[in-house]
């Protein structure tokens, strides 16, 4: 659904986007990451085709973004990072105003925006003059918009700034709805948001893209190691000592921790190592009630990326 190639932004000053390439499949759900100023904004205006790039390509669902403008921006909708907003219009008019816009007709626009009003979770602020509204209330009404026409594909920047948890929960829930339906591609620097809805991350830094994949291959990848926790019948060293010969072939590269009924162990990553460790364990009849795989959080990922960067920088 995007294919983006060796995109490149040079301003006068500094190079605000440099040599980005990905690939984003019809109906995944893919973050974007990085701090603020890392170039994620810049990246989604060329990407919608609202800035030029100095070098490298877009294409939305297969069509260029730089040749064929209008025929790729009818295959999305486009939050941006600042919702443009007419706020002496009434949220049905003003959805309803954007519909037609977008090629629906007079008499589908109205059923168009009530549609879009009630994914965005705001359907009692229909009626109301948007300059009357909250700032989180608006930025919906910005979502609604993105939803209208019922795009293949959206593109929503920091889609939940402004937001109360009421209202970020409800958006997460919309977004993990649309996955396998609608491609959705998350510009945010909020953790959680990623955590909640993602099911792959890119994360940029200074305008180049510093890592990419699932986020529990990224955690394992930043740690170079996944954390195990068992816990069953036996005392914490007869465990230990049914995984000694794991840690001779270091698949179990080392016991963090023995207390009460649990051992906590760092592993080589895979599914090889999970096997290995329950095979040992069953092996020396130690029964297992609870064996459960701890990653890093996306957050300490995030840091631990962002510090190398700054670090070699």
């Amino acid at each position: 659904m995007i294919e983006v190639e060796s995109l490149t932004k040079r301003y006068p000053s500094h190079e605000a986007v440099s040599d980005i390439s990905f690939t984003i499949e019809k109906g995944e759900v893919v973050g974007f990451l990085g701090p603020n100023g890392a170039g994620k904004s810049t990246t989604l205006r060329m990407l919608t085709g609202f800035l030029a790039p100095t070098s490298g390509s877009v294409k939305i669902d297969g069509i260029s973004v730089l040749e064929r403008p209008l025929e790729a921006q009818r295959r999305f909708g486009y939050l941006p990072e600042i919702v443009p907003v007419y706020e002496d219009m009434r949220s049905i008019d003003y959805l309803r105003y954007r519909a037609e816009l977008k090629g629906v007709g007079y008499r589908a626009a109205k059923r168009e925006a009530d549609r879009a009003l009630s994914l965005a979770g705001i359907s009692e602020a229909r009626d109301r003059w948007i300059g009357h509204l909250s700032k989180g209330m608006k930025q919906r009404v910005g979502i609604a918009d993105a939803l209208l026409g019922d795009p293949p594909l959206l593109i929503l920047d920091e889609p939940t700034v402004g937001l109360d948890p009421n209202q970020i929960r409800h958006i997460r829930q919309l977004i993990k709805s649309l996955e396998g339906e609608k491609t959705v591609f998350l510009s945010t620097h909020i953790l959680p948001e990623v955590e909640a809805s993602c099911s792959r991350v890119i994360i940029i830094r200074d305008g180049k893209k510093i890592a990419e994949g699932v986020p529990r291959a990224l955690r394992e990848e930043a740690e170079g190691t996944m954390k195990i926790i068992i816990e069953g019948p036996a005392e914490p060293e007869r465990y230990i000592e049914a995984l000694r010969a794991l840690r001779e072939s270091e698949q179990v590269r080392s016991v963090l921790k023995g207390e009460g009924r649990s051992v906590e162990i760092e592993a080589t990553p895979g599914d090889e190592s999970l096997d290995a460790i329950y095979q040992a364990i069953n092996a020396a009849g130690l029964g297992i009630r609870r064996m459960e795989r701890r990653a890093a959080s996306l957050e300490e990922v995030f840091v631990g990326l962002t510090r190398v960067e700054e670090h070699e920088s």
